[in-house]
């Protein structure tokens, strides 16, 4: 029966597999960031600078040098042959990642089997792993690199290189260096850093220009890593910009809470490889390089899967429950499957950021005790009560959340509308026709009136001919909004668009050429008629 069991889940992980490459591979941009790495070693080859490559989609590459070596290979077939192979490779390392976890899990060497094929499945099914295989990413492998070396997996003559690799690619395992000194693994410390300046220092002999591009100016442009304030950034920093801070205040409360959350995670970290829980620490640590990151695309957020499936393996109604909520956030993108049914603009930005308070929370409240209970061979039984306090706490969470006001960067309601709009005075209620817009017009470049319903604000106006393009922020860091202009009337023409806040907004006005004319931003209350 239990063989039947694995036949089973290897099979259902087979056919997720199958399905999903094949549908990456039907896609027109499929594997968008691996066609980068290609086209930018293309270039180097040709003699071109390495990061002065642009790919059609606007990607640029944005891994230190040593990635470029460890991906040189990949130009010599092709790039029809990398896209297969890389497939296959992605679901080869997403079954070695489940090895490790899945034996944490087992209790039972009879177990062993299942719960390494239950961990591939849920890898598998889950977005980080999807976002990998649709953008033929590197973020699998590195998580494979830490992983073995965190878990002490490796030879212990060989713990730490294979970190020192991982941030050589990716920045962002260098906080397992951290941990290993917390964790008293001084050798594996040294091994670690020697090792990524080891690489790093190769990459420096055998690319020299570009490792002077990268480590002078280049690794601190993270605008080249795309739109930071978009819901796919489900860090710290991503939130963060997503409440609209303003620029200020910004970094020094992203730099407090980074503190933080690493701190408590590799303080816990410790706690846990002393307690005999190594798989546990590693992949708490991970999760903290998931929320301290400037940026965590969906495919580098492997670490909280791989959280969530220890935590449903352990003991105790709370820990377990927690885990499948963790999992189902990072199986479906909550914010918008229920955009639906959220009625309240503060469960919408809880739903939307789910992974990053998801992460944030795993940091922060004892994953390390979970890993001690679960290190017992004891069960606690699961009684009423436990499920009431697990639902009261939950409840309590989503009402919190209920009541806020929207973050003026996480903008749900947003809406900018078209010429068929036009005639429902809900939406154009200043300007409603040629006589109405023309006496509006106060001859300024923008003209426009707000009206503030309970969930969201309108702006109706009229713009001058000298205005070209009309944008919206919503917050710092986010993406401008363009709001169409309009010419239903003879004369000026219309423009009309919902917001859910205009705390952190501000409207931009330009020219044929490109230039700002004029702004309308926070501190001009009667713009927006406050």
């Amino acid at each position: 029966m239990r063989d039947r069991r694995v036949v089973l889940l290897w099979s259902a992980f087979a056919a997720v597999a199958l399905v999903s490459a094949a549908l990456v591979l039907r896609r027109e941009d499929r594997l968008s960031d691996l066609h980068i790495y290609y086209g930018a070693l293309l270039d180097l080859r040709a003699g071109r600078p390495l990061y002065g490559y642009v790919a059609e989609n606007g990607g640029p590459f944005t891994y230190p040098p040593f990635a470029a070596l460890a991906l040189w290979p990949i130009t010599l077939v092709p790039e029809s042959v990398v896209q297969v192979g890389w497939l296959l490779a992605t679901c080869a390392a997403v079954v070695v990642v489940a090895v490790p976890v899945g034996r944490v899990l087992a209790r039972g060497r009879s177990r062993r089997h299942a719960a390494v094929a239950v961990v591939a499945l849920a890898l598998m099914l889950s977005a980080p792993v999807q976002s990998n295989l649709r953008f033929g990413q590197v973020s699998i492998f590195v998580v494979l690199l830490a992983l073995l070396d965190g878990m002490e997996v490796v030879p212990p003559r060989l713990r730490g290189v294979l970190v020192g690799v991982a941030s050589a690619i990716k920045l962002t395992p260098l906080l397992f260096v951290v941990y290993y000194l917390a964790a008293g693994r001084y050798r594996d410390a040294a091994r670690a850093a020697a090792t990524f300046l080891a690489c790093a220092g190769l990459a420096a002999a055998v690319l020299p220009g570009e490792s002077w591009t990268y480590w002078a100016g280049t690794v601190l442009e993270t605008s080249r890593i795309g739109n930071l304030a978009s819901l796919g950034n489900q860090s710290l920093h991503g939130m963060l910009l997503r409440l609209g801070l303003d620029a200020g205040s910004l970094p020094l409360v992203w730099a407090g809470l980074v503190a933080v959350v690493c701190a408590v995670a590799l303080l816990r970290a410790r706690q846990l490889a002393t307690q005999g829980c190594p798989g546990h620490a590693a992949v708490l640590v991970g999760c903290a390089t998931v929320a301290a990151s400037p940026v965590s695309w969906t495919h580098h957020q492997v670490w909280p899967v791989l959280a969530a499936m220890l935590l449903i393996g352990t003991t105790g109604v709370a820990r377990r429950a927690a885990g499948v909520a963790l999992l189902t956030t990072m199986v479906v993108s909550l914010g918008a499957a229920l955009s639906a049914v959220s009625m309240r603009p503060g469960v919408q930005f809880l739903l939307e950021n789910a992974r990053a308070l998801g992460v944030v929370a795993l940091c922060l409240t004892g994953f390390g005790g979970v890993a001690v209970v679960a290190a017992r061979t004891r069960r606690s039984r699961i009684t009423g009560r436990a499920w009431l306090r697990t639902g009261v706490a939950a409840a309590t969470a989503v009402a919190f959340f209920a009541v806020q006001p929207l973050p003026a960067g996480a903008d749900p309601t947003f809406k900018a509308y078209a010429l068929d709009d036009v005639a429902n005075p809900r939406y154009f209620f200043v300007c409603r026709s040629a006589v109405e817009c023309a006496s509006y017009d106060t001859g300024g470049p923008v003209t426009f009136g707000t009206r503030a319903e309970k969930t969201k604000v309108r702006v109706n106006g009229v713009v001058s001919a000298e205005v070209a393009r009309l944008e919206y922020h919503s917050a710092p860091g986010g993406p401008p909004r363009v709001i169409p202009l309009l010419s239903p009337y003879p004369g000026p023409r219309v423009f009309s668009f919902r917001s859910a806040t205009m705390v952190h907004g501000w409207l931009v006005a330009y020219d044929a050429g490109g230039h700002p004319i004029a702004t309308f931003d926070d501190e001009l209350a009667a713009a927006f008629g406050r």
